[in-house]
């Protein structure tokens, strides 16, 4: 099993942090700082498969996970970077129970899924293909992403899903949907998380949230609300904030 796995499947949490430049040393100087996991942004960022594979390799041997958020529900790219060692896979914009189930079959092979094989990577190009086949299904994280209200209506249906292993709550696009958009910290909009965190009780799935801005107070907050999955930050944001921290002296 996967380590982050691992953590959630126990209770603990497990921090990540977010990439959207998808620069190889970026994502070996961050996997190297102690975080649990990254995860790669395939929607909003140019990071391709070619992008991808080598930031695999960046996070090769330094005990970091590397995850991919997909742009969509995606199964010809669910399965690549999978191919290429992703620890799992992050689906965006599920809303419905279909959804959740088909973020499920993409990431796991038949019988539980539609994952095809092959001698990738991630099976040492075949070396390990029995190996790995055989335990994928156990070990693979997958992660349905919560960010519309639509979603949080429906979110027992949802959760109800088998093989789904944490949720992770998008706070800006379901602020959007509510039509106050990015009032993060909007009665309705926390609301409407509490709903979310009360059904992953209920439902025992792991709940995530991204806490988004460079603030560890907020992501002691939202360890204490509870959250499990936990990317911290973004890559972009930790190099702004180093340089508005240096600038600081000539101001």
């Amino acid at each position: 099993m996967n380590k982050t796995k691992d953590k959630i499947s126990k209770g603990q949490p497990a921090l990540g942090g977010w990439v959207m430049t998808g620069n190889p040393a970026v994502v070996e100087i961050m996997a190297g700082e102690g975080f649990d996991f990254l995860v790669a942004d395939m929607e909003h960022t140019p990071i391709n498969v070619e992008t991808f594979y080598h930031m695999a390799l960046a996070v090769k041997g330094t005990g970091c996970e590397l995850m991919a958020r997909l742009p969509a529900c995606d199964m010809v790219l669910a399965k690549q970077v999978l191919d290429m060692g992703a620890a799992g896979i992050i689906v965006p914009s599920v809303n419905t129970p279909a959804e959740a189930a088909q973020t499920v079959a993409i990431a796991k092979f038949p019988p539980e899924g539609i994952r095809g094989a092959s001698l990738c990577r991630a099976t040492g190009f075949g070396r390990n293909f029995d190996e790995y086949y055989s335990n994928h299904n156990r070990d693979v994280l997958v992660v349905a992403m919560i960010e519309h209200i639509n979603a949080v209506n429906h979110v027992d249906e949802i959760l109800a899903t088998q093989g789904l292993d944490a949720i992770l709550i998008g706070p800006y696009d379901l602020s959007a949907s509510m039509g106050i958009p990015g009032q993060l910290q909007h009665p309705d909009v926390l609301a409407a998380q509490d709903v979310v965190l009360a059904a992953c009780r209920r439902h025992k799935v792991a709940p995530g949230i991204h806490v988004a801005p460079v603030d560890p107070a907020d992501v002691s907050r939202r360890l204490a609300q509870g959250f499990l999955f936990v990317p911290c930050g973004i890559d972009t944001s930790f190099v702004r904030e180093g340089c508005r921290t240096m600038l600081k002296a000539k101001r």
